[in-house]
């Protein structure tokens, strides 16, 4: 019942935007409140690295390479997390992976979406 679904995922140019949408529909919403959410990155050949996270608690933070890039949010109302993708670079390129850290219960994953950035 933890399993988030990513979706929003696509092929754009350099210097494009996408949204991506991670939602937990199935996850009560007490739980989505207290629960901590990431996204990650794949890219081919690659092993699978943070992006940004948001907390429970509000805290938002990005790894070095997407800032003023990337903006991540949550909607506890929608129980869904977004991740806003500006200025996008060939670097971006990967499959993107929704994690949900649960408290008390541990971590559920996504089955993730594909982004590719054309140069």
């Amino acid at each position: 019942q933890g399993q988030p679904v990513e979706s929003g995922g696509g092929l754009v140019q350099a210097g494009g935007s996408l949204r991506l949408s991670c939602k937990a529909e199935r996850m009560i919403t007490s739980v989505f409140w207290s629960t901590d959410f990431s996204w990650h990155r794949q890219a081919p050949g690659k092993q699978r690295d943070l992006v940004a996270e948001t907390t429970s608690a509000g805290a938002n933070n990005y790894v070095e390479s997407v800032k003023g890039r990337f903006t991540i949010s949550r909607d506890n109302s929608k129980k869904t997390v977004y991740l806003q993708m500006n200025n996008l670079k060939s670097e971006d390129t990967g499959v993107y992976y929704c994690a949900a850290r649960i408290p008390g219960s541990g971590d559920y994953w996504g089955r993730g979406t594909q982004v590719t950035v054309s140069s």
